[in-house]
């Protein structure tokens, strides 16, 4: 899939962030987003469910899934923005091990 898709994609974890993160695509089908109070947010599960929802593109609803990895402040020896994205990319990877639309911290 190209552009538009994305797009859609990448709004929908933005507006999960909402003012207190920033939401980034990596590359390919790979996002992140920094959050900088999770509390504040409406939680993993809500982000698995959106980030679930179809996506229109050129009149159609496309099916998407999504495997999440998270990976909080408080589990890094020192909160560096490399290490928190390392440790989320590897609970990713951890999730899809345990099948497609999973979540894993």
């Amino acid at each position: 899939m190209r552009g538009r898709p994305w797009r859609s994609y990448a709004r929908r974890l933005r507006d999960w962030s909402g003012r207190h993160g920033v939401a980034a695509r990596l590359g390919g089908d790979e996002f992140a987003a920094i959050v900088t109070d999770p509390a504040r947010t409406l939680g993993a599960s809500a982000l698995h469910t959106a980030l679930s929802r179809p996506v229109a593109h050129d009149g159609h609803l496309l099916p998407v899934s999504a495997s999440v990895g998270l990976c909080h402040r408080t589990d890094l020896p020192v909160p560096a923005l490399t290490d928190a994205l390392s440790a989320a990319d590897a609970a990713m990877y951890a999730a899809k091990g345990h099948g497609r639309r999973n979540t894993h911290n």
